[in-house]
């Protein structure tokens, strides 16, 4: 029904949605809500379980950030327990077809290392591996990895820059020839050439002892809200989750990244708009909006209310102590610096939101992240549904992020009572139609390497 509507970027795309798996759920009281196993963070089975549920959701893929660094916030259930490598590898070997969006860092990673154990895991699960870039901005992660402190933003990003391009060129620096058994040799050196990579910050000769695998490389995706971010997603991003609260900010930041795209010699129509999306789900408006308040552990509207501003004091210090809740916000409260400790795109989306509607704090509440992070819609499964195609439609996003605030109820209620309004639809697949992310998102298969040297031991002779 809606498959046709809206032209934009990805209109030959179907919807896409990844769900968020990390932790217990994204309500501040998950960890401990009645009912549940506090401690599930540190289960996994608890993760396996995530993933099964998703899968019966035909979910393209789950999502697990990561943050090297015990959460100094012991309120809340800490977000990142394993390693996504290590998870995602039990995970693919007890759970088919689901996709994995893998956080690693490139600014604690080593070229070379990280590409193997990618391309590793890309090629044992039959090329369901997202990677999600993360160059880091807090300075305890920093403080796990040595002496040194924290790189400024600008290193941050010029080292992500070139550490994703050794990557790439790593992956498809040997294909091995497919069918019968060679009359010749395994390779040679028009399928297996070092990339000689020479930067400012790495030397990498390669090749990669990985092949080409199912899916070409990886697919790559990246969170970039500020200038340097956005530039770096135009460069090498195929999926883009990013802090977007409105359609016109959707609008927007997709005309300015097929724009810096096209600088970087890509088009736009291979980069896929996936922000994040908070979902708080009731059999009625007002219950879900009592959920939201229950999970947060907010007495009512008004703890809630009073909640989201403490918070938003701690990243917008123009932010007054005597704001009213029910008069419009300023935008010039909501500024960012490149120092700042959370991403430069949180701030950014909330300082144009209000810029554009005039919201206030109590509006704000329903549409935010308790810290004011991801879009969040609070409602019936239907009108849930109902916002989800009508951003799609619209060719603002090519799909969700999706985050729940509590794992595994709400996961269940998510894909079994939304995902069957969206099949119902016409938007959304009722089985796995590819084996590939590649396939599932539309996206086009990279080819291998050129250029470079055959080493002197792999010519034929």
């Amino acid at each position: 029904m809606y498959a046709e509507c809206g032209a934009s970027l990805w209109s030959m795309s179907r919807l896409n949605l990844a769900v968020a798996v990390h932790g217990t759920g994204s309500g501040a009281l998950s960890w401990k809500w009645p009912g549940t196993q506090w401690n599930r963070f540190n289960d996994f089975a608890f993760y396996r379980r995530s993933a099964e549920i998703a899968r019966s959701g035909v979910i393209d893929a789950v999502f697990v950030s990561d943050h090297p660094a015990l959460s100094r916030d012991a309120h809340r259930a800490p977000t990142h327990v394993f390693d996504p490598t290590v998870l995602f590898a039990a995970i693919a070997g007890a759970v088919p077809d689901i996709g994995f969006v893998l956080t690693a860092s490139s600014t604690y990673s080593a070229p070379y290392d990280l590409a193997r154990k990618l391309a590793s895991l890309d090629t044992i699960s039959g090329g369901r591996v997202i990677w999600n870039v993360v160059a880091n901005f807090n300075p305890d992660i920093a403080a796990n990895f040595g002496s040194a402190p924290l790189p400024d933003r600008a290193e941050r990003y010029r080292r992500a820059d070139e550490f994703i391009e050794v990557v790439k060129k790593l992956w498809l620096s040997w294909d091995t020839p497919t069918g019968d058994v060679p009359d010749g040799p395994l390779w040679d050196e028009t399928t297996a050439r070092t990339i000689d990579h020479h930067g400012d910050l790495f030397d990498v000769r390669g090749p990669l002892n990985v092949p080409v695998g199912p899916q070409g490389h990886p697919v790559i995706s990246q969170a970039g809200g500020s200038p340097r971010g956005i530039d770096l997603a135009a460069r090498h991003a195929e999926i883009v989750y990013a802090a977007i609260l409105s359609k016109a900010e959707a609008d927007t930041y997709r005309r300015r990244l097929a724009e810096r795209a096209v600088v970087h010699g890509r088009s736009g129509g291979d980069i896929r708009l996936l922000p994040g999306l908070g979902v708080v789900l009731g059999d009625t408006t007002a219950e879900a909006y009592r959920r939201q308040e229950a999970l947060e552990g907010a007495g009512d509207e008004d703890a809630l209310v009073a909640q989201l501003l403490t918070r938003l004091r701690k990243n917008n210090p123009l932010l007054p102590a005597d704001v009213d809740a029910d008069r419009p916000l300023r935008p010039e409260w909501f500024t960012s610096t490149d120092d700042q400790g959370r991403p430069i795109g949180f701030t950014q989306a909330l300082h144009d939101v209000i810029a554009e509607e005039e919201l206030t704090a109590r509006r704000l509440v329903r549409r935010v992240g308790p810290a004011g992070g991801h879009r969040v819609v609070v409602g019936t499964p239907r009108e849930v549904a109902d916002d989800i195609i009508d951003w799609w439609s619209g060719g603002h996003v090519a799909g969700f992020n999706v985050h729940l605030p509590l794992l595994h109820e709400d996961l269940d209620r998510f894909v079994t009572q939304v995902v069957p309004i969206l099949q119902a639809e016409g938007v959304y697949p009722t089985a796995y139609e590819e084996p590939t992310i590649r396939g599932r998102f539309g996206l086009p298969t990279p080819a291998p390497v050129s250029g470079g040297a055959a080493l002197p031991d792999l010519a034929v002779g």
